[in-house]
């Protein structure tokens, strides 16, 4: 495939077939309900637990409009993705989309944005989880980045042992945050005051844009759709469903939770552990230690899942080779620790915030739904395409407002862009893949969504 944009388009990929007389077993197909957990969980994760904190405190109320305003954005970008999902299947996930439209080389920017991205956010949800810890036994902040590395080491301990985590306990895990965030939400709701909501406007409408680039990071995970395609056993029917019940669940939560931290809190609205102060309010002292063991639980299985798919992602991006399937754990493991580490050092020192700590995997990620979006105007039709026409703006302005991660990212795309292709993998007695972008070659390219094992 060329570099230009009138490559070839690539086709929906069929599911292979087991040949006459195979004893493989026959593909187990997800159902509806379950492949909706799933994508609920790509979706939702630890992220949630910390950013209406952070929202509340950039915003105030007026929070609730960036949330409202980046949950239309949600949801034209999911409309996106399951137009890609349905028309050209797996294909590679992020970087097939991206390359379909935009060329080769914009396509492995895009699949080292997103690496970078699961590399980097990996810290982040460490240390959400090690600032739950920390409340629970009322230490400083201090306390939540020492919790956080060790957090972050056991992830990585548990990452080079090659555990991975099923699609059962996902579902499982899944299940347990959205219960949490119920129970807080509406166990807290007889201490919602109105009073909470005013003034309405405290920091002015800069806080609202303020507030709305970090969200995004609640939001990534429509990617996943990619993967779906391959467990659906129709997935232009199921696909539109799925999405569906997706966008709504996770918008319910999402504003519920957002609009409990406003009411609730009140001035305490913009801490870094608004679901524990929720759990305080709806059961007493136990409540930041329920919260804080929830949120341990969920750190580990999603760093672990982080890091997997960045594993088999490394694997696809780099050439084929003996090593390949042994040098992607390896290399994710020392980049998150040397990446990762630094970046707790400058959270602990005071030199980086919470808030430009999550900046940094958030410009990762805008950038690859940037690519993607551009690509769907040129390989979409009819609504979908409108939708990629009105996404693709909104996305460039949030990933400018992440302010100097927006250089980060470009930083990665550009080298990724300009470095050169990776060799061909020797040819196989396989069927054509003469219509399929490179990123074909292996379904690990989808799998480092932060998504949960989708």
């Amino acid at each position: 495939m060329t570099d230009t944009a009138s490559a070839p388009r690539p086709r929906p990929s069929s599911r292979p077939s087991s040949p006459p007389g195979s004893s493989s077993p026959s593909p187990s197909f997800l159902s509806t309900a379950g492949a909706s957990a799933l994508y609920v969980g790509a979706l939702l994760g630890p992220s949630l637990l910390l950013l209406p904190g952070l929202a509340a405190r950039a915003a105030g109320p007026a929070s609730l409009l960036a949330w409202l305003v980046l949950l239309a954005l949600s949801g034209l970008i999911a409309v996106v993705f399951c137009a890609l999902g349905t028309r050209l299947g797996s294909s590679g996930g992020v970087a097939g989309y991206t390359a379909a439209g935009l060329g080769a080389r914009a396509g492995r920017a895009a699949g080292w944005c997103f690496l970078a991205g699961v590399v980097a956010g990996a810290p982040v949800v460490c240390l959400i989880g090690g600032s739950y810890a920390a409340a629970a036994v009322g230490a400083d902040g201090g306390a939540a980045v020492r919790a956080g590395l060790v957090l972050l080491a056991l992830v990585l301990a548990v990452r080079l042992l090659g555990v991975r985590t099923g699609a059962g306990l996902q579902m499982v895990l899944v299940s347990a945050l959205v219960g949490l965030v119920l129970f807080a939400v509406l166990g807290a709701a007889p201490a919602a005051r109105a009073a909470h909501w005013t003034p309405f406007l405290p920091h002015g409408w800069s806080g609202v844009a303020q507030a709305a680039p970090p969200l995004m990071f609640a939001f990534v995970g429509w990617e996943a759709a990619a993967s779906l395609t391959t467990r659906l056993r129709d997935p232009r029917r199921q696909l539109r469903r799925v999405v569906l019940i997706a966008f709504v669940v996770t918008s319910l939560l999402c504003l519920g939770l957002a609009a409990a931290t406003v009411a609730v809190l009140g001035p305490g609205a913009g801490g870094s552990v608004p679901l524990a102060d929720l759990m305080r309010a709806a059961i007493g002292s136990r409540g930041p230690l329920l919260a804080a063991g929830a949120a341990v639980v969920l750190t580990l299985a999603a760093t672990n899942t982080y890091l997997t798919g960045a594993a088999a992602l490394l694997d696809a991006l780099l050439p084929s080779g003996r090593a390949a399937g042994r040098r992607g754990p390896l290399a994710v493991v020392a980049t998150t620790a040397l990446t990762g580490v630094p970046l707790f050092a400058l959270v602990g020192t005071g030199v980086l915030t919470t808030a430009q700590l999550v900046a940094v995997p958030t410009a990762l990620f805008l950038a690859v739904y940037l690519t993607c979006t551009a690509a769907a105007v040129r390989v979409l039709d009819g609504t979908a395409r409108l939708a990629a026409a009105v996404s693709c703006p909104a996305v460039l302005a949030l990933l400018l407002g992440t302010g100097w991660p927006v250089l980060a990212a470009a930083a990665v795309a550009l080298t990724a862009a300009l470095a050169p292709a990776p060799p061909a993998p020797a040819p196989t007695p396989a069927p054509r893949t003469g219509d399929h972008p490179p990123f074909e070659r292996s379904a690990a390219a989808q799998e480092g969504s932060p998504a949960s094992g989708v």
